[in-house]
């Protein structure tokens, strides 16, 4: 490897590397220079944050809430960086234990939502009782969902926090986008191919 060699003029100010630097620079990633990978760009940011009114869910299905943005991407080869933040909150009168699910929704153009990320069968987050008491509780869960989508589109895109319980019963009453003063929150960045 040749070694760099700096102009001591150049030591004073900015050093210019075209020009004030000779020689095979040393790369902090490990490859071969800025050539070796790809990075995308940031063309857009957009964000949405609430308080007020909230969703409550009592059952077990999907339901769609406020915390909700959309974007429309400049190109069909971008992706999506999605981050959903909120302190969901549930209770149980009788039940052994805290337990929801969550999801992340898009909708392209009006055409209507669908899952793009989580949300499967298995708990998202909540709090269990392994001892099976059933006494009344209530708690609240930070959570933050992220997501990177590729919607294939230039049509206006929407993105939208969906809850549910993890069970019809025995795990919670209702789970919540959280109290009234609590903030919700989406970020959307557009990210260049």
């Amino acid at each position: 490897m040749a070694l760099t060699t700096v102009k001591t003029s150049a030591l004073s100010g900015n050093i210019n590397l075209t020009s004030q630097v000779t020689g095979a620079l040393p790369t902090a990633n490990g490859g071969t220079g800025a050539t070796s990978f790809s990075p995308g760009k940031v063309l857009q940011v957009q964000k949405f944050t609430t308080t007020g009114s909230n969703t409550s869910v009592t059952t077990d299905s999907f339901t769609g809430t406020e915390v909700t943005y959309s974007l429309q991407p400049s190109a069909t080869s971008s992706k999506i960086f999605v981050i959903v933040n909120a302190s969901l909150s549930q209770y149980e009168n009788s039940g052994s234990g805290l337990k929801y699910k969550a999801a992340i929704y898009r909708q392209i153009n009006g055409g209507g939502y669908s899952r793009v990320y989580a949300g499967q069968g298995n708990s998202y987050g909540g709090m269990g009782d392994s001892n099976g008491g059933s006494a009344e509780r209530s708690s609240s869960f930070p959570t933050t969902l992220t997501f990177v989508d590729a919607p294939n589109t230039t049509s206006n895109t929407d993105y939208k926090l969906y809850i549910a319980l993890l069970t019809s019963s025995g795990q919670g009453n209702n789970v919540t986008t959280g109290a009234s003063d609590m903030e919700r929150s989406v970020t959307l960045m557009e990210i260049g191919a």
